[in-house]
């Protein structure tokens, strides 16, 4: 089960980076495709899994009242802002920017790409943790992935398209 995750977050990051790539009507780049998988593999399946059983663990219906709000508010507040943070400077090294390189990106991108995940993903997090089962949560934000991926390739190209300007 964690391979298959671990695989299925390696390939809607790749696909995510190609679709994006495609839309825009540029020519294919291997090095965000290549970025987007292996951060996929090594860490888009395993940090969520992780995370949403620590969750559970912390936000148990017996042991807190108004879980699902708990939940959401950790995710929301604590969460998406480290792992934003994470993806987005790990992604730059993936591509082989040096740190500076890097952190300069990550400054840049930071902030418009964290207020885009809580505008647009919190409604996504909600129907995850009320409705989904927990063992099913991974492979549910994964698919919402696709598009957040897309949207994440497509900031950054564009940043770097401004950078070149």
């Amino acid at each position: 089960m964690v391979l298959d995750v671990l695989q299925g977050s390696c390939v809607i990051g790749a696909t995510a980076s190609v679709a994006s790539q495609v839309v825009a009507g540029e020519s294919l780049r291997l090095d965000p495709v290549l970025a987007f998988g292996l951060y996929g593999l090594l860490f888009g399946g395993t940090l969520p899994h992780y995370f949403y059983e620590l969750l559970e663990r912390i936000f148990s219906e017996d042991v807190v009242a108004y879980p699902l709000a708990k939940k959401l508010l950790f995710e929301r507040l604590i969460y998406a802002p480290l792992i934003q943070a994470f993806s987005l400077y790990t992604l730059a090294r993936f591509e082989g920017k040096n740190h500076k390189a890097a952190l300069k990106q990550l400054y840049a991108l930071y902030m418009p790409v964290l207020e885009a995940n809580w505008k647009w993903l919190t409604l996504f997090q909600v129907v995850n943790l009320a409705f989904v089962p927990p063992m099913l949560r991974v492979l549910f934000m994964n698919l919402v992935g696709f598009g957040w991926a897309m949207f994440l390739a497509t900031k950054r190209r564009q940043q770097g398209q401004r950078k070149e300007n």
